[in-house]
């Protein structure tokens, strides 16, 4: 198995790549192969800050340039052909790479894959999936980012490449779908979700109807159905609600010693709390529907977060996600259910 890493995409850049990577092949010895896609240089002066030789599972593949977060990612993936974006996709086209992470441009890793990778076949849009904590062992909600505007059509198609990860990823038999709403009657929503609801509902997924946004950290769904702009308000705030609850608690503490006492005593809670609420644990987000497998990490990713992160893309690959998603996408059109107007 080879992964690629996008080595300049985070915001610590190639620092937390590295140390990444070097977790992964001490805690996975084996066939697993990495290679890092960026400045060769800059790569090696990190191994050298952390005094350690490069391992023979790891490689560098030089690629001197990167996109910024400014920039317009489309136009800079034309643009910039040795952006270490760009040559990592090159690499997973060109059957180099089983996977990729990157934790850098989200625009410029949808914009990267998709002119690189393409679509897979059937597929209308690629949708972002990323996980979010429940009492039921936590669901994933797409899309998250790769689309602002979508069809009918190109929700069922997330909801369908949603369940397909869920059940081989996240070990769910039967995952519930729903579809993110305003209220739970089929007729509450807009124009979009309104005509969504109807094409779950005859499709062959375990379809649970709408799911308000307090059901969606109850554990109403496994996989939660949304365009991509409302998924990102909804990832971004739980990011902010989640960072407020850690801070409040940190601030009731405080210097007062019988607080204090009462959270050494509630430590062990706090720390699987933290674990739970952690995007690091995570790793990343799989971005669907492209021909090849792209885990999209946080652009503050720590070394652990990247170590996860290339961990979801080997799971990707040897579940093979997209034979599953192509496969049910044909049998989709053959039930003509995806004859619906896109």
């Amino acid at each position: 198995m080879r992964i690629v890493v996008d080595a300049m995409g985070g915001d610590r850049a190639p620092a937390v790549e590295v140390e990444g990577a070097l977790q992964v092949v001490r805690e996975n010895p084996g066939d697993l192969e990495i290679v890092l896609a960026g400045d060769r240089d800059r790569i090696a002066a990190e191994f050298r800050q952390l005094r350690v030789e490069a391992p023979s599972s790891i490689s560098t593949e030089h690629a001197p340039d990167q996109i910024q977060m400014g920039e317009d990612p489309a136009r800079q993936i034309r643009r910039k052909k040795g952006a270490s974006i760009v040559v990592a996709t090159r690499l997973v086209k060109d059957g180099e790479a089983d996977g990729l992470v990157s934790a850098g441009n989200t625009g410029a890793v949808v914009a990267g894959s998709l002119l690189q990778l393409g679509r897979l076949k059937g597929v209308r849009r690629p949708a972002i999936a990323t996980f979010l904590p429940t009492p039921t062992g936590g669901a994933i909600i797409l899309d998250v980012g790769a689309n602002s505007d979508c069809t009918p059509l190109h929700l069922l198609q997330f909801g369908v490449m949603g369940e397909i990860y869920a059940r081989h990823v996240l070990g769910r038999p039967d995952p519930k779908v729903g579809l993110l709403n305003i209220g739970e009657e089929s007729t509450k929503g807009n124009k979009l979700v309104q005509s969504t609801y109807p094409l779950l509902e005859r499709s062959h997924l375990n379809f649970v109807g709408n799911v308000e946004g307090r059901d969606v950290f109850q554990g109403g769904a496994d996989v939660v159905v949304c365009d991509g702009f409302v998924g990102n308000v909804v990832l971004k705030f739980s990011e902010s609600v989640i960072h407020l609850i850690t801070s409040l608690i940190r601030d009731q503490v405080g210097d007062d010693l019988r607080n204090r006492f009462g959270a050494l005593l509630m430590k062990p809670v706090f720390r699987s709390l933290s674990q739970q609420l952690d995007y690091a644990e995570y790793g990343g987000a799989p971005l669907l529907g492209v021909n090849g497998g792209v885990i999209i990490a946080h652009g503050s990713s720590s070394p652990k977060a990247i170590k996860n992160a290339i961990l979801a893309a080997v799971r990707f690959a040897r579940e093979r996600i997209n034979d599953h998603i192509r496969r049910e996408l044909i049998e989709l059109q053959e039930q003509e259910i995806g004859t619906v107007s896109p």
